[in-house]
């Protein structure tokens, strides 16, 4: 199989797969060919979107490969959406979130020593979109619940892996809370947008208010 050929089938592949995504060892598999190939070919294909300024690329998240949008163009596309991302989730359910997301594995408690109020409807919502789950059991007295973020939430924030979270401390708080809430905002603001989401805009009215 020649390069282009290989190149142009990974293209249809990733946009087959959707926000899924797909590794270089099931591309492999799918071609009959060695990872380092696909990975080259990767490789060259998203070189050449960027420097053909298309309006798709090609990204890793979690490590996985699909299709988003180019993020010069993220204006448009929150014209396009009337801001979704902001909308998505309320400001508790994000401080909530960055909590998990810098301080996990964390309990229900632990959150709301932080925050200091209560979190059960912010950790419920976070729960039903899939952002954060249960890892595990403290040693503690009634054996709290252990909440961590899940890989929907890297996918979510356009992450590569939870190294990838922005640093707070670029942000000039004093308060710690705010820097990681913010940071994640900032994060969640520019993150591009997939093929999959734009099936999805304007499709229902927003409700994930907490």
């Amino acid at each position: 199989m020649d390069f282009p050929t290989l190149k142009s089938i990974i293209e249809g592949l990733l946009f087959m797969v959707g926000d899924e995504g797909i590794t270089t060892k099931q591309i492999a598999e799918v071609t009959g060919l060695d990872s380092k190939a696909v990975a080259d070919a990767l490789s060259e294909l998203s070189r050449e979107m960027t420097s053909a300024k298309r309006g798709i690329r090609v990204a890793e998240v979690a490590g996985a490969y699909r299709l988003t949008t180019n993020p010069d163009h993220a204006i448009y596309f929150e014209r396009l959406a009337h801001s979704p991302s902001r909308a998505s989730l309320s400001q508790a359910a994000l401080e909530t979130l960055s909590i998990v997301a810098y301080r996990q594995p964390i309990t229900r408690v632990e959150i709301e020593e932080i925050r200091g109020v209560k979190t059960d409807r912010a950790l419920h919502t976070l729960v039903g979109k899939d952002l954060i789950e249960e890892v595990g059991r403290a040693e503690a007295i009634g054996r709290p619940i252990l909440y961590g973020t899940t890989r929907a939430f890297l996918d979510y924030f356009g992450l590569a892996d939870l190294e990838a979270l922005p640093d707070p401390s670029t942000f000039q708080d004093d308060d710690m809370l705010e820097g990681q809430t913010q940071a994640l905002f900032e994060k969640l603001d520019e993150r591009q947008l997939t093929l999959d989401e734009y099936a999805a805009l304007d499709a229902e009215p927003d409700d994930n208010n907490v």
